[in-house]
């Protein structure tokens, strides 16, 4: 039997708090951050609502070497990844650089910054393009940047599987782990609220046109009619367990206990979606009955075929309410790769403060038996929690988190 992985360090960068206190803070107790979009003009689009990090300066957290050689994107990444290793008692330095790596998740890169320097190609000609925009506009980018930052000279990587896509990353991190790392740093990011990244969403026809904060992303509701983006994402700190309790880790949050991955059928082949399928391989990677699992955080589509195919899934598992689902990103928007790692954090602080936080604004449709918890939080002892989170491209997959004692 493998060795248990520990999450023993954790950072984030979300619409309703940058850092991990701030954040918990206002998840707990289900404050809205999705509201009009600020950072460009969506006046002639039909959707104009997200959850930004407003008043973020990358200037009072970065170095000033940094800021312009990298996106949004990366920046919040740098700071989430600031905090966790703060979280976890480590400097660089520390340990053996070749014995940590990073891996992280992005489904669009450092878009914005793309965005600025083909502008400035097309308008001011070629002398114009920042030489980092060779790096800045790339998936692999923030792997790249924390590496750096924080002297990991490990495995590193990056996953593109949309918002499934942080899920994965810190599996990747697992087994890098079991392959004899020591550490890994491994969540996902995303930050893609400009005039091009707002295109490429509105492509998919997923969107809520909806200018009421309120009731624009509305999961397993009868009001369902799309989602909204969000930004920012969350970086976690993963080690063997041996190793974490030699170095005398302070905090240890959970097991990173159990994963399962599938792809959807092709559309109209008549066969099941393999959302069920991912749930069932995660926890039998956990060695666990879904009977111990104590809360589920949704992926949360926010249509009604999707809602309709998670919520058949969960059902398929554990039985009608069988038990409690909840999908804080609610008050974020979906963060794209950054959403699942963003509910890996609520899920451990869940673990550790004995309640479930809200999915807000929702009115669960009769038409699923879902045992959700809606409007208010919920007390409860969570011991295991399972996160789902489903990607563009028929991408799902599972967590099994398992709290340590």
């Amino acid at each position: 039997m493998s060795a248990r992985t520990l999450v023993t360090g954790i950072g984030v960068a979300a619409p309703n708090g940058l850092g991990v206190e701030d954040f918990w803070a206002a998840t707990r107790v289900g404050k809205n951050a999705i509201g009009p979009v600020t950072r460009f003009d969506v006046a002639s689009y039909p959707s104009r609502l997200a959850g930004e990090i407003r008043g973020f300066d990358a200037k009072e957290h970065l170095p000033g070497r940094l800021v312009p050689q990298t996106d949004r994107v990366t920046q919040l990444a740098l700071v989430a990844a600031d905090c966790a290793f703060a979280d976890a008692g480590l400097r660089p330095g520390d340990m053996d650089t070749y014995d940590m790596g990073v891996v992280t998740a992005s489904s669009s890169g450092g878009i914005e910054f793309g965005q600025n320097e083909l502008r400035n190609l097309w308008s001011r000609g070629a002398r114009h393009v920042s030489a980092y925009q060779s790096f800045a506009w790339f998936h692999a980018v923030n792997s790249g940047q924390i590496s750096i930052r924080n002297e990991l000279r490990g495995p590193a990587g990056v996953l593109v599987s949309d918002q499934a896509g942080g899920l994965d990353a810190l599996a990747q991190a697992r087994r890098q782990i079991r392959k004899g790392s020591r550490l890994m740093a491994t969540g996902g990011f995303d930050a893609s609220i400009c005039s091009w990244g707002w295109a490429a969403r509105l492509a998919d026809g997923l969107l809520s046109e909806s200018d009421l904060p309120e009731r624009a992303y509305l999961p397993f509701d009868e009001d369902a009619a799309g989602q909204v983006p969000g930004e920012g994402g969350a970086l976690l700190v993963l080690e063997d367990e041996q190793g974490a309790r030699a170095r005398g880790a302070r905090t240890v949050y959970a097991e990173f206990a159990g994963y399962g991955a599938t792809l959807d059928p092709r559309p109209g082949s008549g066969r099941e979606p393999g959302l069920r399928r991912a749930v069932d391989a995660a926890l039998t990677d956990a060695d666990c009955h879904p009977a111990e699992v104590d809360v589920v955080f949704a992926d949360a589509a926010g249509t009604k075929r999707l809602d309709r195919e998670e919520a058949d899934a969960i059902t398929a598992v554990f039985g009608p309410r069988g038990v409690p689902v909840t999908a804080p990103k609610t008050m974020t928007g979906r963060l794209g790769a950054g959403a699942a790692p963003v509910d890996v954090v609520s899920a451990v602080l869940a673990m550790r403060e004995g309640l479930i936080p809200p999915t807000t604004n929702v009115e669960l449709s009769p038409a699923y038996d879902l045992d959700l918890v809606a409007a208010r939080p919920r007390t409860a002892s969570v011991r295991t929690a399972l996160v789902l989170a489903r990607g563009r491209g028929g991408f799902n997959s599972a967590v099994v988190l398992r709290a340590v004692d």
